[in-house]
């Protein structure tokens, strides 16, 4: 009797593992590697995911820097600030929390550097001076701007640095409960809403079809398997049956509808300067080059001052709260158990590390955990970090051939 009590007991573990990895609908766990081109398929849903906000960042930080808008240092930063994502991204995926998460420019820091802009030493001249100056004293008139972001985003993510390796976050969890973990993934969702409402009426019908067929896709379609030829040795051509709208709902929206806008730019519906047409960011994809690589100090050697420091700490911390509620919510998407102590707390070093690599490189902004991402976890059902993986290679990639990345952004 006790031997079979024994076997009884060896035997509970072994058989409630499997559903603690498959608790929810996914199609593929943390620890699972799809093949290596539906990885790089599925990557670049991510990559399309955060390319608007990334790139929406330095569109609004530009003007504050003093830059004009047909500078090509534009494109410059953008490439910048997406290298140091895909840096950052592969670091925590590999080393980090090991989450299938994505980092990210974040307007937690937009808030606090336009505060410091803003300042009497630092507020632009007017347009008519900045036009009358050469072009070597247009360049150091933003990038003296930029050094200063630069050193007070770097040393105050060194705080972050400090509360993540020494394991001062996983003390704090027990003060921030669940209880004050929702109300703030809520407040940072809520502040989105006014983005997108902004951004979705530039064309409401190219909103809501993008909206229908994101929604037909991920949720009506799933089960809707596409007949493919595939080869296997032995065996010649067969037909398989492949899931297109389970793994692929955001890459397949993304395609449709910009195509459809393509369509109606080629046959005038849409009038010049309008926000649909496919080409009104066309000027980006001119004024890259085709190959650049960032590096620390590549706007000269960041400056450090008090006030800025405090400034962008108040990003820190919005930043460090923010992520917290998010590796729980992610390992619950990935039908995996919840990150323990330890893993919150590589994961906010590393970010706060990664946050000190954007101030160093000069993207003018920090880096945190990237919500559009987490939500494409849920649509897709894909939680799998080697795709991540690939998406953060992209990401390097981009960074390096500004070409290739300009052409996404349009």
């Amino acid at each position: 009797m006790e031997m079979m009590d024994n076997h009884s007991v060896n035997v509970d573990p072994d058989a409630t593992k499997e559903p603690l990895k498959r608790g929810v609908d996914i199609n593929y766990g943390i620890d699972d590697s799809p093949p290596w081109y539906l990885s790089i398929f599925m990557a670049l849903q991510h990559y399309l995911t955060m390319i608007g906000a990334i790139v929406s960042i330095p569109f609004i930080l530009t003007p504050a820097l003093c830059m004009e808008d047909e500078d090509p240092s534009r494109g410059i930063i953008i490439s910048t600030m997406i290298f140091v994502t895909g840096l950052v991204t592969y670091i925590q995926a590999t080393w980090g929390c090991r989450l299938p998460i994505v980092q990210g420019g974040t307007i937690s820091f937009l808030v606090p550097t336009l505060a410091i802009l803003n300042l009497p030493q630092w507020k632009c001249p007017s347009k008519d001076v900045i036009a009358a100056l050469d072009p070597e004293a247009k360049t150091e008139l933003w990038e003296v701007r930029m050094r200063e972001l630069s050193g007070a985003i770097a040393v105050s993510a060194l705080f972050q640095v400090f509360i993540g390796y020494t394991g001062l976050v996983g003390k704090l969890l027990k003060i921030i409960t669940p209880l004050t973990i929702v109300p703030t993934v809520s407040l940072v969702g809520l502040t989105l809403f006014s983005h997108a409402s902004e951004t979705a009426s530039k064309h409401w019908g190219i909103a809501v079809g993008t909206i229908f067929l994101m929604t037909l896709f991920s949720q009506a379609m799933t089960d809707v398997n596409v007949p493919t030829l595939k080869y296997r040795k032995g065996h010649g051509l067969q037909i398989g049956w492949f899931p297109l709208f389970k793994l692929f709902p955001v890459l397949l929206t993304i395609v449709i509808m910009w195509s459809l806008c393509a369509i109606l730019t080629a046959t005038g519906v849409f009038p010049e300067g309008h926000p649909a047409r496919t080409d009104v960011r066309i000027r980006v994809l001119q004024d890259a080059s085709w190959f650049r690589v960032p590096y620390p100090g590549q706007f000269g050697i960041p400056t450090v001052t008090l006030a800025g420091v405090l400034g962008m700490l108040a990003g820190v911390l919005a930043c460090t709260v923010e992520s917290i509620s998010y590796y729980p919510t992610v390992s619950q998407m990935c039908g995996a158990p919840p990150p323990p102590l330890h893993a919150i707390n590589r994961g906010i070093g590393t970010e706060g590390l990664g946050t000190v690599l954007a101030g160093l490189w000069g993207s003018g902004n920090g880096t945190n955990t990237f919500g559009e991402n987490v939500g494409a976890i849920g649509v897709t059902k894909v939680g799998s970090r080697r795709v991540i993986q690939w998406a953060a290679l992209i990401m390097i990639l981009q960074g390096v051939l500004n070409k290739f990345g300009a052409a996404f952004i349009l």
